[in-house]
């Protein structure tokens, strides 16, 4: 009952990845070294905040503060929850129904998710040799909009900066670059965001920071495309809690250095030992890994859950057949992991 209502666009679309495992999670990209400690501070702050008062209608204490840290202005900014809601917020304001997006193959999987709830539809051009993209392919793929993820879930590489350009320079339609993982990798597109007509930014505060919990996202572009942005987002969408804590949390970045430098120390030792276990691995410019099992990815991820550790499964993807994706931990973390797997190879093989 209730299927006639749906929209045709949404008719085959299911709900995002949700177990009901109790296992230790490696595999939701979440930081692993711990919660950002600038949030308990704020908390114990908040106590007595006036929480009968709205925050700002467009949560601009925080749009500044992104200023400050980016020198660029408050208006190149949006904010809300989530880059989650950024993405949404492109395509409700620039997507009309049944238009493309245009999208590189295998990419993050709420992507297709935005685009359909806003009407649209995907069209993919698949990833090159070392998942790089194919300029070429996209420039010559039609669609009103490209989206682009950087470092790319779940294939875990950088995107070449240049080929990323190609794509912005070649063509007259909005290209959103997502940066969800941006600092994990050097470079970044938001100073670029002046010097072109037609290019978003989204990041979190999810991932480097230590704040998923508190559902923080921005974009940037220039000043009239941020405009147009903002009369698509809903008001008031991100709560004053959240929002003091991402302030302070970009006044204080020695949390996200720290975590950062704990994925580049722990990245390398994690794919050796992987290796040795007979796993393919694939080049990680972010703080997860993609790795191809030597044995059929749902047995794995199935086996190692009953042993308390949680990844994630991409093995019935084309391009992606057997792989997982494991978000990198502490060294303890990273050895049990291993530990866990080798158990589940010897049982299994």
């Amino acid at each position: 009952m209730g299927e006639e209502w749906i929209r045709s666009t949404l008719r085959d679309v299911t709900l995002y990845y949700n177990p009901k495992i109790t296992a230790f999670r490696m595999d939701n990209n979440a930081n692993l070294l711990g919660p950002n400690p600038v949030a308990k501070k704020v908390f114990k702050e908040f106590a007595e905040t006036d929480v009968n008062f709205y925050p700002t209608t467009y949560s601009d204490p925080l749009r500044t503060a992104l200023a400050e840290f980016y020198r660029l202005d408050m208006d190149n900014f949006m904010v809300g929850n989530g880059s989650d809601e950024m993405l949404d917020v492109c395509f409700k304001a620039l997507l009309q129904c049944g238009e493309n997006v245009v999208t590189p193959y295998p990419t993050y999987a709420l992507h297709s998710f935005f685009i359909k709830v806003n009407a649209g539809k995907m069209i993919q051009a698949d990833l090159k040799e070392g998942f790089q993209l194919d300029p070429d392919a996209i420039n010559r793929t039609d669609g009103k909009i490209v989206l682009l993820c950087t470092p790319n879930n779940p294939t875990a590489n950088a995107f070449r900066m240049k080929d990323i350009r190609e794509i912005i320079e070649g063509g007259d339609r909005p290209v959103i670059v997502d940066e969800a993982y941006g600092e994990f990798v050097k470079g970044s597109f938001i100073p670029l965001v002046n010097d072109y007509d037609n290019l978003i930014v989204t990041r979190t505060f999810s991932k480097a920071f230590g704040l998923a919990g508190m559902r923080v996202g921005y974009a940037a572009s220039n000043k009239s495309l941020t405009q147009i942005l903002l009369r698509a987002k809903t008001p008031l969408s991100l709560n004053l809690l959240s929002e003091r804590v991402a302030i302070a949390a970009l006044k204080d970045t020695k949390f996200v250095k720290r975590t950062v430098q704990m994925v580049e120390k722990n990245r390398g030792p994690l794919s050796k030992g992987l290796k040795s276990l007979g796993f393919e691995v694939f080049p990680s410019d972010a703080n997860f890994i993609l790795v191809r099992s030597p044995i059929s990815s749902e047995k794995l991820v199935s086996e190692l859950a009953k042993k308390g550790v949680l990844i994630r499964d991409f093995g019935k993807l084309r391009m992606l057949e057997n792989c997982v994706r494991i978000t990198i931990g502490t060294t303890k973390m990273n050895a049990r992991l291993l530990a866990r797997l080798g158990e589940v190879l010897e049982e299994c093989q």
